[in-house]
This record gives C-alpha cells, sequence and structure tokens, in this order.
C-alpha cells in the first residue's frame, strides 16, 4: 500500500513548475501501477497547448473555470467543477484559464517524471521498470 499527501511532494522533484501551470505527480510509473497520477494547478490568465502524442490522458477539473479548445475540430468545451475530458486520440489542445483551475489527471503509459514538453507540446515516451517486489 502507498499513501502520500501533496504536502511531503510539494518542493520536491515531482513537484514540476511552468509560467502557466504546477503538477504536483503524486504516483509515477516507478510505482508499477500501469498509470500514473498528477494533481496539477493552471494558473488564471493564462494559456497552454498540449499535444500528448505518446499518452492518453483523463483530467477531472475540481476548482476554477476556463476552457478547453481541441484544436483538430475549433471545438470549445467549459471547464469547470466535475468537468471530466479525456485526450484519447493524441488529441492537440489549448486550455484558456479565466479563473485558477484544479484538476487531477491520469496519464497511460504513466509518466517517468522525467518528461519534460517539447517544442510540440509533446511529453516524450520515457518508460522505466517497476522494482521487484
Amino acid at each position: 500500500m502507498i499513501v502520500r499527501t501533496l504536502d511531503e511532494i510539494s518542493d520536491t522533484e515531482s513537484d514540476i513548475r511552468s509560467g502557466t501551470w504546477r503538477s504536483r505527480r503524486i504516483v509515477l510509473a516507478k510505482e508499477g501501477v500501469g498509470f500514473s497520477l498528477h494533481e496539477t494547478t493552471l494558473y488564471a490568465g493564462t494559456e497552454s497547448f498540449f499535444w500528448y502524442a505518446n499518452h492518453i490522458e483523463a483530467v477531472f477539473i475540481t476548482a476554477g473555470d476556463g476552457e478547453i479548445e481541441d484544436l483538430a475540430t475549433g471545438e470549445v468545451h467549459p471547464l469547470r467543477p466535475g468537468t471530466m475530458y479525456l485526450l484519447n486520440d493524441s488529441d492537440k489542445h489549448r486550455v484558456r484559464v479565466r479563473e485558477e483551475i484544479h484538476c487531477v489527471c491520469v496519464f497511460n503509459p504513466p509518466i517517468t517524471g522525467r518528461e519534460v514538453h517539447d517544442e510540440n507540446g509533446v511529453y516524450p515516451l520515457v518508460t522505466e521498470s517497476a522494482p521487484a517486489g
């Protein structure tokens, strides 16, 4: 059993920040459970472009207000508490934040924690073996 709090991972190597967001990686590939789990904050007044060409991501909004744009179709969807979006087709998307958004994100394959968005907003596919036992 693993029990972990946000306080334990805040300001560690599992607490990643950019100019538009903060991601606290709660469960990573090294745990060997087949997914990673993140608590992410998207800052008010920002816009971010993402394209997870190598991952499926599910996002559940717990607080805040904004919108997500599907760049393939131009469709725009509101993001509010209780909204979930699933990037199940390598969806290029843009997130615009009016009021700071807090969300829980699940990635498959799991993130190792070493990934960095490239110039296209893509995380490379980095793999890691789970410890034996």
